[in-house]
């Protein structure tokens, strides 16, 4: 098994890649997309049983499992930015920078995608 002691998203992306195995990889955005989208639907599901059978409590054992759905969610959101041959750690700095644009001008509840 690999260890890192830690690792940027430009590294998670590129190991993430020798991992995917899917038809037409690298013109093939449907895969990904879906797969994004189930993945985050497995989540969600995750935490309607906690809400619904553990009143809301997250257990060591629900956080570890939360965490594994997570790292799939982020797998697949590296391998949908690299069929649209982008960078995580592009992604990242720029969701970051119109966060704190949103925080700064004091829009940051709220709706719509350019406030």
């Amino acid at each position: 098994m690999l260890h890192l002691k830690s690792m940027n998203f430009e590294e998670y992306q590129a190991k993430a890649a020798t991992t995917a195995l899917y038809p037409n990889q690298g013109r093939n955005l449907y895969y990904p997309a879906l797969g994004l989208g189930g993945e985050t639907g497995e989540v969600l599901n995750k935490i309607k049983k906690i809400m619904r059978d553990h009143q809301g409590e997250v257990t060591d054992e629900f956080r570890e499992v939360l965490k594994q759905e997570l790292g799939d969610v982020l797998w697949y959101v590296a391998a949908l930015a690299g069929e649209l041959r982008l960078d995580l750690d592009d992604i990242a700095q720029a969701n970051i920078e119109k966060l704190f644009s949103r925080k700064e001008r004091g829009v940051i509840q709220g709706s719509g995608d350019n406030r």
